[in-house]
């Protein structure tokens, strides 16, 4: 069974699955067994579901209903495919704008930079499919229906997507502490993308290295770093403020 954000029972989510519904996170009830269970978890594992496995007390507050030891969200949204998304704003614009946010999980904070990218002109938003935070009705009432206006790509690997966007002639920053070049010593009047890192790790090591150019917030207090929500708006504020 079903409803607009949730999809409860094994073989209903199996049938979702197929259909190629937008689910975000599969929710699966520990120590589950059977042939459909078996079933569903390849299928989860096949086509990159981010999963957890929970206790059966976290499966009864996310649902009522019968949950067959299984539940999943629904994105209330669709989701782009990478390719076809740049391919599409890199013939349209002269300085296209991209978001890149390795694992980020907070919803609340994804859709703070979800609004502050539609009021920035972002073009698209990539996140990666395991480990990011799924859009919720939290992510959409916090990016004040911005979720709706914003292409949203998810993708198995956010380094891929870097090498993607640079082999399309688009220049990636990310936005570290590991550097000592701030963002207002960069240009930001290229087609560039910027990669923000999740809240507790950053970006990864390697998604680091694939980057073309890092930068930072100059930071002038005794605290070593702001809520990511709050610097990513700051640096695509300075992209803003570059190309007006």
């Amino acid at each position: 069974m079903q409803n607009k954000t949730q999809v409860y029972g094994i073989r209903a989510i199996i049938e979702a699955i197929h259909a190629n519904e937008p689910i975000d996170k599969v929710f699966i009830q520990k120590g589950l067994k059977g042939d459909l269970s078996k079933e569903l978890e390849g299928l989860v594992r096949k086509n990159g579901i981010n999963a957890s496995y929970v206790p059966i007390e976290k499966l009864n507050r996310l649902t009522k209903n019968n949950h067959q030891g299984v539940v999943a969200n629904i994105s209330p949204i669709t989701f782009y495919e990478l390719e076809a998304l740049v391919e599409k704003v890199v013939a349209e614009k002269k300085a296209p704008l991209f978001l890149l946010l390795d694992q980020l999980s907070d919803v609340r904070n994804f859709g703070a930079i979800i609004r502050t990218a539609e009021c920035t002109g972002v073009d698209g938003i990539i996140i990666q499919k395991k480990g990011a935070a799924p859009v919720t009705a939290d992510t959409i009432k916090t990016s004040a229906g911005a979720a709706f206006k914003v292409p949203i790509v998810k993708v198995d690997h956010i380094k891929d997507a870097v090498y993607y966007l640079q082999a399309s002639g688009i220049a990636v920053v990310a936005a570290t502490e590991k550097t000592d070049k701030t963002i207002y010593e960069m240009s930001f009047n290229e087609p560039c993308a910027i990669i923000m890192g999740s809240e507790e790790r950053g970006i990864s090591p390697s998604t680091l290295k694939a980057a073309d150019y890092l930068a930072k917030l100059p930071l002038l207090g005794e605290i070593e770093s702001l809520n990511v929500s709050v610097a990513c708006a700051v640096f695509l504020y300075e992209v803003v403020r570059q190309r007006k």
